[in-house]
């Protein structure tokens, strides 16, 4: 029966679905570091913070957050990976609100589209075991 199930349509998609969500943390960690002096600086700059330092920390360590959690999805799918993806989403969100509350009016929409994100991690972390097969507490 499970090997029945892993030919689905629905399973299937969920694994474009989880593909396309590690692209997106492990993309955002590269672009974050390859735009370390760049949009990202001037993204903390229009908020207000000016200080190079300060803004080489917060660009790395969200880099960094990004890489992580994007590698855990990849490795380790499941509930656990999928809260971190979510809480992590959330902090950023919660952050470049305070900071850039106008990025939830941008025509491109970079707040907007961490919804959809966020229903297609719940979905997965619903569909998922909780945790990855072979593992036990």
């Amino acid at each position: 029966m499970t090997r029945a199930l892993a030919y689905t349509p629905v399973a299937a998609a969920d694994r474009w679905l989880h593909a396309s969500l590690v692209t997106v943390w492990l993309g955002t960690a590269a672009v974050s570091a390859l735009e370390l002096r760049g949009q990202s600086v001037q993204l903390l700059a229009d908020a207000g913070l000016h200080d190079p330092r300060w803004q080489a920390v917060l660009i790395a360590g969200g880099s960094a957050a990004d890489l992580l959690v994007g590698l855990w999805l990849a490795w380790r799918p499941g509930r656990a990976s999928g809260s971190a993806a979510l809480g992590l989403m959330a902090v950023m969100t919660v952050a470049a609100t305070v900071l850039q509350p106008a990025l939830w009016l941008h025509p491109l929409g970079p707040l907007l589209k961490n919804l959809p994100i966020a229903a297609a991690l719940l979905h997965l972390m619903r569909t998922q075991p909780a945790q990855p097969p072979g593992r036990h507490a």
